[in-house]
């Protein structure tokens, strides 16, 4: 018979929290916890693995809707790896067009940080942007 791990050591095997893990739960990210005759979740060896899985996907930036994708495709061994890819590669165009995103804000920044005096004068170029937008 396979152990069975409690919440707290299920949390610490997987890198995701007890919370986390009861959201993923309550949202169908991850089956319904097994329950003990006290009603305490436990978790076996492919919980920890399915969990895992989840949050590795997290730390990538992947959202909960593409890693449920990508769950079911790592279940489904008939997949083909092409849309396994695919998903990678829009993720890869969606990274790209954040990272220019926040680039641009830097640059915006960066230039009013330039224009502001920080002096004791009351007059500043970033609040003035942020009023004005």
């Amino acid at each position: 018979m396979t152990s069975m791990l409690t919440i707290g050591d299920t949390a610490k095997a997987s890198g995701v929290t007890a919370k986390m893990i009861r959201h993923y739960e309550a949202i169908g990210l991850i089956g319904t916890a097994q329950r003990t005759d006290a009603g305490y979740r436990v978790y076996n060896e492919r919980d920890v693995q399915v969990l895992q899985f989840v949050h590795r996907g997290r730390k990538l930036g992947f959202s909960l809707d593409q890693i449920k994708v990508l769950l079911a495709l790592w279940q489904d061994k008939r997949r083909a790896s092409k849309d396994v890819r695919a998903m990678a590669k829009q993720h890869i165009a969606e990274l790209d067009r954040k990272i220019a995103d926040m680039q641009a804000m830097k640059r915006t920044l960066e230039g009013l940080a330039t224009a502001c005096h920080g002096d004791d004068r009351p007059d500043c170029p970033i609040l003035d942007d942020l009023s004005h937008g």
